[in-house]
């Protein structure tokens, strides 16, 4: 079995990527397997040393081979052997270790792409610089058999580099005319191509001019665009893809004999399975064995874990958090919730991908044009002169005058500036037309939890509690990790405060921890357990023998630059929504908090996308704000949108922009700054085209060599830059 043809164990960190395990799952492989890891954290060669060592020190290992710069080692091992067999090796002698992301190989070949784009570029821009030392000598008043030497050479430099680094416009265009259709690249490579002929044909018959150097450098312009085009898209996967990455590979099903692993393939309806502390849930079920507490922010957004017991439904990709459970499947494989929404992310993606940018819109007039044009010099001049080779040298003019290098560079160069200042802000730029879709925005939806507020809970009253109470809370809360203890222990400790002496703490699961304090027993978590009431706000109760619980409450803080972000927007005549799958308490109060006039609370993804495109169906262009898998439909289905660097991958890959650091502050200056980036975008495009009303009649009216439109191309290209630099 070749390399090619051998699967690769793939999954992120949390989980594991479904389809490519379910594939090592199905194939019957009798020799070998291929298995992928990933290593952040090694640096050096004794680190590769001691990774390699450690491997091939495991039986069943064949081979191991670390790639520092990836920070990635590729085994080679017997069948059956897996990735889960493997970390712990890697574990034990120092290193962090994870099943490497399919997604991340993808995004590998990508940039791969991407250096090839710019070796062509390199390899242009080197041939450009000799081929213009060569024609120098020719401008200089060369003759003879040295004018024609000088030609054959850049004819020599010339011809092997277009071939090699036009690919790009030549396949482009081929493909484009074999579909019956014109494209920027049909005149593009046209041009370059007549360059080339015009130019062979005058060296042969030794003529006093050829153009080596103006095909050269439309190619490098060219190239120069395309990768100032490359750097401002992201490499990055599909969100729908991303959703398919936490679903769970493997899970454990509970037969007559035992538990027995097996492939989320093989699942039906009506098995039993067990889902330990840590684990997601991997089809849609009904508990029907065990106590836990579910983290259920992937389908909600709120980040207060539910009470799960027997009876209690759950959905896949759910995170069981404390205690073991059973459940029974009620839906697995493409049926479950997961699934759904994967698809219903798939199906957003698609329709904002029919958004059409100022370029493709200017390139729909502009690619016939140009070829119309220049067929009608060529035959005009044909017709008046009968040479030729005059009527091809004024097409070719034609043709390169009007080679869109400045329509080319108009938007990359643009977009290019815009991103840089906007990544100076703490603005990463994902999408070559987020700009332009964000200059059109009137309405900003914010998800709550994670966006408009940090995601964490906060202790408001502490006040409230005497010093021996808090000391027992802060024993308790340090034998939880429920993210409500986490809270109260990290508070309680900024405070100075010791635990008290508390002895034979237990978490309960679902419920909360319990021990013995003088005697008497002690109690922190949920109301009905502990004894306590009822509370609108999110709560932690308190019992210390047998006096009467006390309440501990929390909020979640506000995200710096929340006010003042969603103050601005206002002002400028944005319409703000909030809409979070929270409850309708928090999000009114949110709202009231920020002044904003209208919310949706306890909105589910699917509701979430629906609004999202009702909203659209209205005649809104929608710049979404969000951060969890919840929002990953509606961030996909906007018109634009915005996630935080700390957001669910789904919705960071889903969003046109991430944000960088933690505050909410640069939304605004995105609005401003696209909206500047646009007008300079057009500026462009004006510039481009008032350089073609008077370039074009001069070449038509054979005024211009080949050679002097290369120059007059070259010069609009530049003013092009320059205008687009004028944004920084």
């Amino acid at each position: 079995m070749t390399a090619a043809m051998r699967p690769q164990v793939s999954a992120c960190p949390a989980c594991s990527a479904a389809p490519a395990a379910e594939a090592l799952a199905e194939a019957q492989l009798p020799d070998d397997s291929h298995v992928v890891l990933s290593l952040p954290t090694i640096h050096c060669a004794n680190c590769i040393r001691g990774v390699e060592d450690a491997l091939a020190a495991t039986p069943g290992v064949r081979s191991a081979r670390v790639n520092l710069t990836m920070k990635r080692v590729s085994v080679e091992a017997d069948a059956g052997l897996t990735a889960e067999d493997l970390i712990p090796v890697v574990t034990a002698a120092g290193y962090e270790a994870y099943e490497l992301d399919t997604g991340a190989l993808s995004a590998t070949q990508t940039d791969k792409a991407g250096r090839d784009l710019l070796m062509r570029l390199a390899v242009a821009g080197f041939a450009m610089m000799n081929v213009m030392l060569l024609s120098i000598s020719v401008w200089s008043g060369a003759e003879g058999p040295t004018r024609d030497m000088f030609h054959w050479v850049s004819a020599a430099i010339t011809l092997p580099t277009i071939a090699f680094s036009g690919q790009i416009f030549f396949r482009n265009a081929w493909s484009a005319l074999r579909a019956g259709r014109l494209n920027m690249d049909v005149p593009i490579s046209l041009a370059i191509l007549l360059a080339v002929v015009t130019s062979l044909w005058e060296t042969s018959l030794s003529g006093e001019h050829a153009y080596f150097d103006a095909a050269i450098a439309l190619t490098f312009f060219l190239l120069t665009g395309r990768y100032l085009d490359h750097r401002t898209r992201s490499i990055a996967r599909s969100a729908a893809e991303e959703l398919a990455a936490l679903e769970v590979p493997r899970a454990w099903r509970l037969t007559e004999d035992g538990e027995e692993q097996v492939s989320v393939a093989d699942l039906r309806i009506g098995d039993l399975l067990r889902v330990r502390p840590g684990g997601r849930m991997p089809v849609d079920g009904e508990i029907t064995e065990g106590q836990s507490e579910l983290d259920r922010s992937l389908l909600t957004g709120e980040t207060v874990p539910v009470y799960a017991a027997p009876g209690t439904l759950v959905s896949a990709g759910e995170v069981n958090l404390t205690g073991p459970l059973v459940v029974r499947a009620t839906a697995v494989g493409r049926e479950t919730s997961l699934h759904r929404m994967a698809d219903l992310v798939a199906v957003a993606e698609s329709g904002r991908a029919n958004y059409t940018p100022l370029a493709d819109k200017a390139a729909k007039l502009y690619a016939p044009g140009v070829h119309i044009l220049s067929a009608i010099a060529f035959a005009g001049w044909y017709l008046y002169t009968q040479d030729f080779r005059v009527a091809l040298n004024i097409a070719a003019a034609v043709l390169i005058i009007t080679c869109p290098c400045a329509l080319g560079l108009a938007v990359p160069a643009v977009t290019t500036a815009a991103s840089g200042r906007l990544f100076k802000k703490g603005l990463l730029i994902k999408d070559a037309t987020a700009l332009e879709r964000l200059s059109e925005v009137d309405t900003v939806v914010f998800d709550k939890t994670g966006t408009l507020t940090a995601g964490a809970p906060e202790v408001t009253n502490t006040d409230a509690f005497t010093r021996a109470d808090l000391q027992i809370a802060l024993a308790l809360a340090e034998g939880s990790a429920h993210p409500l203890s986490v809270a109260l222990t990290s508070e309680l400790r900024e405070k100075g405060l010791t635990p008290a002496p508390v002895t034979g703490i237990t978490e309960i699961p679902g419920h909360g921890t319990e021990g013995l304090w003088q005697g008497r027993r002690v109690r922190l978590g949920r109301a009905a357990w502990v004894g306590g009431g009822s509370s609108e706000l999110t709560a932690s109760w308190l019992a210390v023998g047998d006096g009467p619980a006390q309440v501990f409450t929390f909020t979640d803080s506000l995200r710096h630059g929340a006010e003042e972000t969603v103050r601005t927007l206002i002002k400028a005549g944005k319409r703000v929504i909030l809409m979070s799958g929270d409850s309708t308490a928090a999000v009114e109060a949110l709202a009231l908090r920020l002044g904003i006039p209208q919310w949706i609370a306890e909105a589910l993804p699917q509701d979430k996308a629906a609004r999202v495109k009702a909203l659209a169906d209205e005649g809104a262009r929608v710049l979404m704000v969000g951060d969890g898998l919840n929002d990953t439909a509606a961030l996909a289905g906007a018109h634009v949108s915005i996630s935080p660097a700390s957001a669910l991958d789904a919705a960071r890959v889903a969003s046109d922009i991430v944000l960088l650091g933690n505050s909410l502050a640069p939304v605004p200056d995105a609005l401003t700054v696209s909206t500047k980036a646009t007008r300079r975008i057009r500026e462009n495009f004006a510039i481009a085209s008032w350089y073609n009303v008077i370039a074009v009649p001069l070449a038509i009216a054979g005024l211009c060599s080949p050679l002097i439109a290369a120059l007059a191309m070259s010069a609009s290209s530049i003013t092009v830059s320059l205008n687009a630099l004028r944004l920084r």
